[in-house]
């Protein structure tokens, strides 16, 4: 039972195959390594994708949670424990009720698997936590795919500024990778935090007296 939501075939497999071919050929003619363009743990976050999975379907090996409600769950689970408040805490139970809509039994039932997602339900949380639709329930291979197609987008204007001096000039002194890195973050407000931290080291290495 899909209870509305679409089930998928082998094409998707076969597509993120040709993705992933794809990126490691511009990989490597930017000369960035595969463990920088398939960072499994950002991929992981990115996607909902557990990290084993995305390790295992980049390979090339079968993999996946192919029950719709295990898959809900565990895209539920990363988004509570990796898109947080600006405390650095966890959402509640009350405030994803409040923010989706939704009474906090309901949201209960849902975090804790007893109760069966809908559409609607799977909407209003991927609303709530500011992600794409279908996040929550997309195929593994799907989700790792949308993921993905983000870096290759980002290699690809990295190839067409490859004669841009800007571009030179981070490569030779090593911040491209630092950039690198934030872009693949799934949202504005995890690069915000880098910015900080980022200030708060050049502050703590300038020179005294200067």
């Amino acid at each position: 039972m899909t209870d509305g939501f679409s089930v998928p075939g082998p094409a998707s497999h076969r597509q993120l195959a040709a993705t992933v071919a794809r990126i490691s050929d511009l990989a490597d003619k930017l000369g960035i390594s595969h463990d920088e363009v398939f960072d499994i743990d950002l991929l992981s976050e990115a996607s909902g994708v557990p990290a084993d999975v995305v390790r295992a379907l980049i390979d090339g090996r079968p993999a996946g949670e192919p029950d719709l409600q295990a898959r809900f769950l565990q895209r539920f689970d990363l988004l509570r424990r990796t898109r947080l408040k600006a405390n650095g805490r966890r959402y509640t139970q009350q405030e994803i009720a409040d923010g989706a809509g939704m009474s906090r039994q309901q949201a209960g039932a849902l975090i804790n698997g007893d109760r069966r997602p809908t559409m609607e339900h799977c909407d209003a949380i991927q609303r709530f936590f500011r992600v794409h639709a279908g996040f929550l329930t997309a195929d593994d291979a799907d989700a790792l795919e949308t993921a993905l197609q983000r870096t290759e987008q980002g290699l690809l204007q990295d190839v067409a500024g490859e004669s841009d001096p800007l571009e030179r000039l981070l490569q030779d002194h090593g911040v491209r990778g630092i950039a690198w890195r934030a872009a693949q973050l799934p949202t504005d407000k995890h690069r915000d935090k880098v910015t900080e931290w980022l200030d708060l080291l050049l502050e703590s290495v300038k020179p005294t007296g200067t």
